[in-house]
Protein backbone atom coordinates (compact mmCIF):
# COMPACT_ATOMS: atom_id res chain seq x y z
CA UNK A 1 0.00 0.00 0.00
CA UNK A 2 2.66 2.17 1.00
CA UNK A 3 4.32 1.68 -2.65
CA UNK A 4 0.98 2.37 -4.34
CA UNK A 5 0.72 5.73 -2.37
CA UNK A 6 4.58 6.93 -3.33
CA UNK A 7 3.61 6.08 -6.93
CA UNK A 8 0.37 7.64 -6.92
CA UNK A 9 1.56 10.48 -5.79
CA UNK A 10 4.77 10.66 -7.67
CA UNK A 11 2.47 10.72 -11.18
CA UNK A 12 0.29 13.51 -9.20
CA UNK A 13 3.44 15.63 -9.38
CA UNK A 14 4.20 14.94 -12.50
CA UNK A 15 0.99 15.81 -14.05
CA UNK A 16 0.75 18.98 -11.74
CA UNK A 17 4.02 20.31 -12.88
CA UNK A 18 3.11 19.48 -16.19
CA UNK A 19 -0.31 21.56 -15.89
CA UNK A 20 1.37 24.27 -14.17
CA UNK A 21 4.22 24.75 -17.34
CA UNK A 22 1.22 25.57 -19.46
CA UNK A 23 1.41 29.40 -20.64
CA UNK A 24 -1.96 29.44 -22.78
CA UNK A 25 -4.50 31.66 -21.50
CA UNK A 26 -5.26 35.08 -20.52
CA UNK A 27 -2.36 36.97 -17.94
CA UNK A 28 -2.54 40.73 -16.32
CA UNK A 29 0.60 42.15 -17.03
CA UNK A 30 2.28 44.05 -14.07
CA UNK A 31 4.21 46.73 -15.07
CA UNK A 32 8.10 45.90 -13.11
CA UNK A 33 8.54 49.41 -12.07
CA UNK A 34 5.42 51.24 -11.01
CA UNK A 35 3.80 47.14 -9.85
CA UNK A 36 0.40 48.39 -11.71
CA UNK A 37 -1.77 46.20 -13.74
CA UNK A 38 -1.26 47.55 -17.40
CA UNK A 39 -3.02 45.15 -19.57
CA UNK A 40 -4.21 41.45 -20.29
CA UNK A 41 -2.66 39.60 -22.78
CA UNK A 42 -3.57 36.35 -24.67
CA UNK A 43 -0.78 33.81 -24.72
CA UNK A 44 -1.52 31.34 -27.77
CA UNK A 45 -0.16 29.05 -29.76
CA UNK A 46 -0.19 29.14 -33.61
CA UNK A 47 1.70 26.72 -35.89
CA UNK A 48 3.81 24.94 -32.86
CA UNK A 49 5.28 28.72 -31.54
CA UNK A 50 3.61 31.13 -28.81
CA UNK A 51 2.51 34.50 -29.54
CA UNK A 52 1.00 37.04 -27.26
CA UNK A 53 -2.31 39.71 -27.90
CA UNK A 54 -3.00 42.99 -25.87
CA UNK A 55 -6.48 41.87 -25.50
CA UNK A 56 -7.44 44.67 -23.24
CA UNK A 57 -5.59 48.22 -21.46
CA UNK A 58 -6.25 48.83 -18.25
CA UNK A 59 -4.78 51.97 -17.86
CA UNK A 60 -4.86 53.76 -21.48
CA UNK A 61 -7.12 52.26 -23.76
CA UNK A 62 -6.32 54.23 -26.99
CA UNK A 63 -2.54 53.68 -26.04
CA UNK A 64 -0.70 53.49 -29.15
CA UNK A 65 2.70 52.10 -30.17
CA UNK A 66 6.06 53.97 -30.71
CA UNK A 67 6.83 52.23 -33.50
CA UNK A 68 6.21 53.21 -37.60
CA UNK A 69 2.36 53.66 -38.69
CA UNK A 70 2.17 54.28 -34.80
CA UNK A 71 -0.69 51.54 -34.74
CA UNK A 72 -3.36 50.83 -31.59
CA UNK A 73 -1.51 48.61 -28.75
CA UNK A 74 -5.04 47.02 -28.22
CA UNK A 75 -5.08 43.89 -30.58
CA UNK A 76 -1.46 44.17 -31.43
CA UNK A 77 0.78 41.12 -30.88
CA UNK A 78 3.94 41.83 -28.57
CA UNK A 79 5.14 38.36 -28.37
CA UNK A 80 6.13 35.89 -30.99
CA UNK A 81 8.20 33.05 -31.99
CA UNK A 82 8.70 31.62 -28.66
CA UNK A 83 9.24 27.81 -28.43
CA UNK A 84 9.03 25.32 -26.24
CA UNK A 85 11.89 23.92 -24.05
CA UNK A 86 11.25 21.93 -21.19
CA UNK A 87 9.15 24.00 -18.84
CA UNK A 88 10.49 27.20 -20.48
CA UNK A 89 9.44 29.10 -23.85
CA UNK A 90 12.60 31.11 -25.75
CA UNK A 91 14.02 32.18 -29.16
CA UNK A 92 11.20 34.43 -29.23
CA UNK A 93 10.85 38.07 -29.38
CA UNK A 94 8.82 40.87 -27.08
CA UNK A 95 8.03 43.97 -28.30
CA UNK A 96 7.72 47.14 -25.08
CA UNK A 97 5.10 49.04 -27.06
CA UNK A 98 5.64 52.13 -24.97
CA UNK A 99 9.67 52.72 -26.24
CA UNK A 100 9.08 50.38 -29.44
CA UNK A 101 12.11 48.31 -28.79
CA UNK A 102 12.40 44.83 -29.70
CA UNK A 103 13.37 42.61 -27.24
CA UNK A 104 14.99 38.13 -27.19
CA UNK A 105 12.39 36.88 -24.44
CA UNK A 106 12.10 33.50 -22.83
CA UNK A 107 9.05 33.07 -20.07
CA UNK A 108 7.70 30.38 -17.80
CA UNK A 109 5.47 29.75 -15.21
CA UNK A 110 5.49 29.59 -11.63
CA UNK A 111 2.21 28.54 -10.28
CA UNK A 112 -0.62 31.05 -11.02
CA UNK A 113 2.66 33.43 -12.14
CA UNK A 114 3.63 33.98 -15.40
CA UNK A 115 7.48 35.46 -15.82
CA UNK A 116 8.51 37.30 -19.11
CA UNK A 117 11.78 37.93 -19.69
CA UNK A 118 13.14 41.13 -22.14
CA UNK A 119 17.31 40.39 -22.73
CA UNK A 120 19.29 42.91 -24.72
CA UNK A 121 22.71 41.41 -24.86
CA UNK A 122 24.05 40.47 -21.16
CA UNK A 123 21.46 42.53 -19.66
CA UNK A 124 17.18 40.94 -18.94
CA UNK A 125 14.37 42.48 -17.32
CA UNK A 126 11.37 40.07 -15.92
CA UNK A 127 7.91 41.34 -15.44
CA UNK A 128 6.01 38.78 -13.38
CA UNK A 129 2.21 38.91 -15.17
CA UNK A 130 -0.67 37.58 -13.04
CA UNK A 131 -3.38 34.61 -14.33
CA UNK A 132 -6.50 36.16 -15.09
CA UNK A 133 -9.36 33.74 -14.62
CA UNK A 134 -11.96 37.06 -15.29
CA UNK A 135 -11.57 37.94 -18.24
CA UNK A 136 -14.25 36.92 -21.03
CA UNK A 137 -13.30 37.18 -24.68
CA UNK A 138 -15.57 38.64 -26.85
CA UNK A 139 -14.81 36.10 -29.87
CA UNK A 140 -13.63 32.14 -29.03
CA UNK A 141 -11.73 32.03 -32.46
CA UNK A 142 -8.29 31.33 -32.79
CA UNK A 143 -5.94 34.57 -33.58
CA UNK A 144 -3.92 34.49 -36.87
CA UNK A 145 -0.18 36.08 -35.89
CA UNK A 146 -0.18 39.53 -36.91
CA UNK A 147 4.05 40.84 -36.04
CA UNK A 148 3.91 44.60 -35.92
CA UNK A 149 6.53 46.07 -38.38
CA UNK A 150 8.79 48.18 -35.67
CA UNK A 151 11.90 48.76 -38.31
Amino acid sequence: MKKFLMTAMAVAVCLISQVSANVIGYWTTIDDETNEAKSVVQIYEHNGAIYGRVVKLLQNPSARADIPGNPPVLNMDIIWGLKKDDDTYSGGHVLDPQKGRVYRCEMWREGNTLVMRGKLGIFWRDQRWQLNTSYRPTSTAAPTPRIPRVD
